[in-house]
């Protein structure tokens, strides 16, 4: 039994059989493989999307499976804004990039020129129907990140992890940076949880190994990861802390922040989740929970 492969997946690891709500805020598949695949592969995740970029649009109805649906919405505040097209479509914003500060780098003056723009209307988030009962929110809109959560405040009460992309410089003019919006979503019951990779680039004129993209010093952004307040577990019912613990296991690998919350779970339902979730974790052998606690292990969304 101990040289069995231990299993992957937090479904597999605990017994249980919930479903996770992601909404893809900016969904544009040219930032590669999101964090929550895994899930969806699975068929352990339904996503809601959404990117304006029609051409991404395309790519992604393209690629879809039968959890996906994507929509075409712009996620602001609700009002008409403009929309700046930039030279690389991922600098694409309803913010003017600051020419002073992407001066500063290799390359990103080119990257940052506006090609062109359009007038278009913004949703806020919480008057979307599709958002409901959201678990994970992930969200790279170029700045508008404090925007568009701030009028999502409704849907923040539902999720319990967020990944967004944040910036430690204003790439664009009057861009909300990381300490703005860590402030907001502490105040709105989140937690700072861990950065992904760091990314930094060489500020000019010094270049590195012939590489306009080499990172050195200057540390410019990162996708930051907030997870509901491990202090004030008692603000989340059973069902979020095994979905909060689903998205730690799957995206994140945050196995001591996952076992946190299912030994908060065993404690008010009795199960055992927290030692079998350890003991699968070593490769010694799962026992499933007991059938009156995997009916209510059920995650309706």
């Amino acid at each position: 039994m101990h040289n069995q492969a231990v299993p992957r997946s937090f479904h597999a690891l605990t017994g249980t059989n919930l479903r996770i709500k992601v909404v893809d805020i900016g969904a544009n598949p040219i930032d590669g493989t999101p964090p929550y695949a895994g899930l969806l592969e699975a068929g352990h995740a339904d996503v809601v999307g959404f990117e304006p970029n029609p051409e991404a649009r395309r790519k992604l109805d393209a690629m879809k499976g039968p959890h996906e649906l994507y929509l075409s919405h712009a996620v602001g505040d609700g009002k008409t804004h403009t929309l700046r097209f930039c030279q690389a479509p991922g600098m694409t914003s309803l913010l003017e990039p600051d020419p002073a500060v992407l001066g500063l780098f290799h390359g990103f003056e080119h990257w940052g020129r506006v090609v062109a723009t359009e007038t278009v209307p913004t949703v806020r988030l919480d008057d979307i129907d599709e958002t409901r009962n959201v678990d994970l929110i992930k969200i790279d809109i170029q700045g508008g990140e404090l925007m568009a959560l701030s009028n999502g405040v409704d849907r923040l009460g539902d999720a319990v992890v967020i990944q967004a992309e944040v910036e430690f410089l204003p790439l664009y003019v009057d861009q909300p940076l990381f300490g703005d919006l860590d402030r907001f979503l502490r105040a709105h019951g989140f937690m700072m949880h861990r950065f992904l990779p760091l990314v930094s680039r060489v500020v000019r004129p010094l270049v590195v190994n012939q590489d306009i993209f080499a990172g050195l010093s200057q540390t410019v952004w990162t996708d930051a990861v907030f997870i509901r307040d491990l202090t004030r577990l008692d603000r989340l019912t059973d069902e979020n802390l095994l979905a909060m613990a689903a998205i730690l296991h799957d995206c994140y690998q945050s196995i001591d922040v996952v076992l946190y919350l299912l030994t908060e779970h065993d404690r008010r339902r009795g199960t055992v989740l927290g030692p079998n979730y350890l003991d699968g974790l070593q490769g010694r052998a799962v026992t499933p929970p007991p059938p009156t606690a995997a009916e209510n292990l059920l995650h309706v969304s």
